[in-house]
């Protein structure tokens, strides 16, 4: 008779993780194994797999670190753990989050079931209209230095399962492989990329900030998306106040806040008198400033809004170049749709939501690409610019489904959707 395994971990278990992983794709980790090469010998990889799960003998392999460029300048590290210890976190990341959804504050949306970044800047947008102060709030290198043992003591506050302990010990420990081969040990912090980061980040967060702003100051209102947080105050002095209580908050966590990108912002609006130095702030691609908008259908006012951040658009802008589309002369129109309109449809479902137009003055780049194109590909309008704008202006009549953002920005350059 085979000895039972330590711990009872369903095949099932494994099975379902594998299959989000699988949707979620994914670089490969050190070992340059990919999804497909995993999915190869699929049956003895996730055989393997839960064995060592089961008998407590599964170490998660040091994490790749790389270095993506932030929107702000400078670098983010970026963790990319192997295929199969992002399966393993899955696992233990499915059974958690069971029990930590129901305790998790309303305003939390960063990495939740049915919660997104859209819903966060909606609901951010309509406590600017009702409060005249944001405390932006930037921690510094938070996924680098969220401290062990309170991680731990928070995970242990709501599980006794001794192999999701276990494991997320040993995650929170695993090594990190550097760019250059080196392989480095870790004495703080989750690293971002990690399937289950975002969970303990926002386990830790929740008692590090959600949870003590409900106790503490349950009259101000707040949005965080992991670490992204704000916060929305009455007066300019109950912000500073603020301030201050969460600067000790936070240092008695391990965090620090970012002296130069934490700030007070005063929502400044038609009806809201005084000059103060901040009256913007980005919060998840958004820039929140005061903006023309028509109140009551007739009059023109401005209102605290927010719009795709230039950050935001400068980037779209930089991706629409590196397309080079006006050098696909070997491909059709159709075949230039069907290849670049998932990455359109995309900038349009995020960036497209609030004041729209600032989003179509950046997509109608594509057009001025697609009519170097057709000067490139049609020899009759090689030397005619004003045909070439012409002709595609006809075609965007006849076909105006063709291209995502046609159906998103009229032929004039408005915006189709609503402000």
């Amino acid at each position: 008779m085979a000895k039972a395994k330590p711990f009872d971990i369903p095949k099932q278990e494994i099975w379902d993780a594998f299959t989000k992983v699988r949707a979620n794709q994914g670089a490969a980790g050190i070992d340059g194994q990919t999804i497909e090469a995993f999915e190869a010998d699929l049956a003895s990889s996730l055989y393997k797999l839960w064995n060592r799960m089961s008998s407590g003998s599964y170490h998660p392999p040091p994490v790749r670190r790389v270095m993506i460029p932030k929107s702000g300048g400078g670098e983010r590290p970026l963790g990319i753990p192997t295929v199969a210890d992002r399966v393993a976190q899955e696992v233990v990341k499915r059974r958690l989050e069971r029990v930590l959804e129901p305790i998790f504050h309303d305003d939390s949306y960063g990495y939740r079931p049915g919660r997104s970044a859209i819903d966060a800047i909606r609901k951010a947008r309509q406590r600017c209209w009702r409060s005249d102060w944001v405390l932006d709030i930037d921690i510094k290198s938070f996924f680098d230095t969220i401290d062990w043992n309170l991680m731990l003591k928070a995970v242990r506050k709501h599980t006794d399962c001794t192999w999701a302990l276990l494991y997320i010990e040993r995650w929170l420990k695993a090594p990190v492989q550097l760019e250059d081969g080196s392989v480095v040990a870790r004495e703080a912090g989750t690293p971002q990329g990690g399937v289950i980061s975002p969970l303990l980040a926002n386990l830790f967060l929740h008692y590090a900030f959600d949870a003590w702003m409900a106790r503490n100051h349950p009259g101000i209102s707040f949005e965080r998306y992991a670490d992204d947080i704000i916060c929305h105050c009455h007066s300019e002095a109950e912000a500073q106040a603020l301030w201050r209580e969460l600067e000790t908050r936070f240092t008695a966590c391990g965090l620090t806040l970012h002296p130069q990108k934490t700030k007070l912002v005063y929502c400044k609006d038609w009806n809201r008198r005084g000059d103060y130095p901040t009256i913007s702030f980005d919060f998840l691609g958004y820039n929140f400033r005061p903006r023309k908008t028509i109140w009551h259908g007739r009059l023109f006012v401005h209102s605290f809004l927010p719009a795709a951040s230039p950050k935001a658009l400068k980037a779209i802008g930089s991706t629409i170049r590196q397309w080079r589309l006006h050098h696909w002369t070997q491909m059709s129109l159709e075949d230039l749709a069907g290849r670049y309109n998932a990455h359109i449809q995309g900038w349009i479902n995020y960036f497209g939501c609030f004041y729209g137009s600032r989003l179509s003055r950046t997509l109608l780049q594509i057009d001025a690409f697609l009519t170097q194109w057709a000067r490139r590909k049609y020899r009759r309008l090689r030397r005619r610019p004003r045909s070439a704008r012409a002709w595609l202006l006809r075609v965007r009549s006849a076909a105006s489904q063709l291209f995502a953002h046609w159906r998103f920005v009229n032929i004039e350059g408005r915006t189709s959707g609503a402000v």
